[in-house]
């Protein structure tokens, strides 16, 4: 694992951007793995104003509300749009994000997986980390060898993203995530987490225990990880 702690949000999404863009000139048709929420904006205002080429890039969302109406701009396929395809200069499409029209979810959830691995696996996953340590959507609990799913979003994981809704009753409930196995399979795991509200978890992640209880604490049993962070989120580190 290694471990890279700047002074900034704005600091760390550079870093993370490095790696990124590192993965892309070694692989110009890399698989990626994008994450959505806050934690991983600064890395995607870094790549935007690089003149990287994305061109041949192709990616997959890690999760998606289950409920929202097509096109609503609080779903992680709109987020995706705006935030990576059109400001990374990706191809229309290149990034797939879990089908939750589908009238059989479980059924969608196979076909994600097995989209997945008929790409090749993904090269580079970005990652996030939620306040209770959830990875993606999979809430505390999740198995470590857990596919794509249907997963029940905790009280405290739409009370934290309520701040996207215009009130906390309109956060789905739902969601498709991958599970953590498939995240796991990623050959590369890039982290970037900011803020002293995540210190606490960070360093339950990346220094306790290895157990469900904190999904994130799986990046321990992971090969290749990079972990960046500010200086605010690595304050519980010892």
């Amino acid at each position: 694992m290694e471990l890279l702690i700047l002074k900034s949000p704005e600091e760390a999404g550079a870093a993370a951007a490095a790696v990124v863009r590192e993965c892309v000139r070694a692989r110009p048709d890399a698989v990626l793995g994008f994450a959505t929420g806050s934690s991983p904006l600064p890395l995607y205002d870094a790549l935007a104003g690089s003149d990287e080429d994305f061109s041949r890039v192709t990616g997959f969302a890690l999760d998606e509300y289950v409920g929202l109406p097509p096109g609503d701009p609080r779903s992680y396929a709109s987020v995706i749009d705006d935030e990576v395809t059109r400001r990374l200069g990706l191809q229309s499409g290149a990034v797939h994000v879990p089908d939750v029209s589908a009238p059989d979810l479980d059924a969608s959830a196979k076909d994600y997986e097995q989209a997945i691995q008929a790409a090749g696996g993904v090269d580079l996953q970005i990652l996030g980390i939620g306040h209770n340590g959830h990875l993606a959507f999979n809430e505390p609990g999740a198995p470590f060898d857990s596919r794509t799913r249907v997963e029940t979003l905790t009280e405290r994981t739409r009370t934290a993203n309520a701040r996207f809704f215009d009130s906390p009753e309109e956060v789905p409930t739902l969601c498709l995530t991958q599970g953590i196995g498939t995240i796991l399979e990623a050959r590369h795991l890039l982290l970037i987490a900011h803020g002293a509200d995540k210190a606490d978890i960070v360093a339950r992640a990346l220094q306790g225990p290895v157990t469900p209880d904190c999904p994130a604490s799986a990046l321990q049993l992971h090969g290749r990880v990079t972990v960046v962070l500010d200086k605010a989120a690595a304050g519980g580190l010892k």
